[in-house]
């Protein structure tokens, strides 16, 4: 079976045959962009302002990171932030459905487990984001509201764009899909509000680091180590993330033997995926724990991911925010 994203990052025979289909998807998606941005001028909107952190590619990006990051720079500059998601993956009936650091992931998507239990802060998943945004306003009073991914969901209107880009792979072919993984044109980046990078950052762009130094057992909580306890020596890696291999990559960084295991993004984790021959550690991404707890080891451990975004970034931001209020 032909797996189209190990043809995302170079240009190749099958994304030349796919080019056809590549521009039709584009048009598609300009289309549909410009239908919702007239509707959205006349339709009623979520009572607050709304701030996008998306991406134009299919993988990770460093979005979840940042939108962690948003939740607390917004706390700490006095607004009540709420936050929503498209809840992939849940299996839930009825939505939106508020989400806390202990919902089943099965119901409401790993990523905003993940987002709640790191931010505390009241978080809504649901297909339709204004339904969702307009929930945090009214019962919890939020007076910003940050959406998890959703720069392509155009049915909502926005205040302030935030783009995010891998510097390794940046828009792989340049292909929209299903040539390549883009879901927009990047001449799209030229109407955002801020473009960040996880890793180099070009001209016009913001540059955001990602850090992890102590690790947290999947069992007990409460018993933690750094990162540094694994140097040189082997463990076992799992990473069911849109980029698994910058996880890898990190924990090589810190001088750790890595063994890694890439599973698809949201992943659903059995007992079989995480047990292993051998008695070495286990290290998996914040994202996988929230699914693997339920049959964790002793030796079973995840590694919280914190975002570094540049000051002028955030300084900003903030100023742009103020602004829209005073407006």
């Amino acid at each position: 079976m032909i797996n189209l994203e190990d043809y995302w990052y170079r240009k190749n025979v099958l994304s030349f045959v796919l080019l056809p289909v590549s521009w039709l998807f584009c048009l598609v998606a300009l289309v549909r962009r410009k239908f919702y941005e007239l509707r959205n001028s006349i339709w009623p909107r979520i009572p607050a302002p709304v701030i996008v952190v998306g991406n134009l590619t299919v993988g990770g990006t460093g979005k979840s990171p940042m939108v962690i990051w948003l939740a607390h720079l917004l706390k700490a500059n006095g607004y009540k932030p709420g936050i929503i998601s498209r809840g992939y993956g849940g299996k839930a009936k009825k939505w939106p459905r508020m989400v806390t650091g202990k919902s089943d992931p099965e119901l409401v998507g790993d990523e905003p487990v993940m987002i709640a239990h790191r931010t505390g802060v009241p978080l809504a998943v649901g297909p339709k984001r204004n339904k969702a945004g307009r929930m945090l306003v009214k019962k919890f009073g939020c007076n910003v509201i940050v959406s998890d991914d959703g720069l392509q969901h155009y049915a909502m209107a926005r205040d302030i764009e935030i783009a995010m880009i891998d510097s390794k792979r940046r828009f792989g072919n340049g292909f929209c899909l299903p040539a390549g993984p883009l879901r927009e044109s990047p001449r799209r980046l030229k109407e955002v509000d801020f473009v960040v990078v996880t890793g180099r950052a070009g001209n016009g762009e913001f540059v955001m680091g990602l850090t992890g130094d102590t690790v947290v057992n999947l069992r007990d909580p409460s018993v933690t180590q750094s990162l540094g306890a694994f140097r040189h020596q082997k463990v076992n890696a799992i990473a069911g993330i849109g980029n698994p291999q910058r996880f890898f990559d990190m924990l090589s960084a810190n001088g750790i033997e890595v063994v890694g295991h890439p599973f698809p993004d949201h992943h659903r984790y059995t007992l079989n995926d995480v047990r292993f021959d051998d008695e070495v550690p286990l290290i998996m991404t914040e994202k996988d724990a929230v699914k693997c707890r339920e049959f964790a080891g002793s030796n079973h451990w995840y590694l919280p991911i914190a975002a570094v975004p540049d000051r002028a970034f955030a300084k900003q931001l903030i100023t742009r925010l103020r602004r829209l209020k005073r407006g």
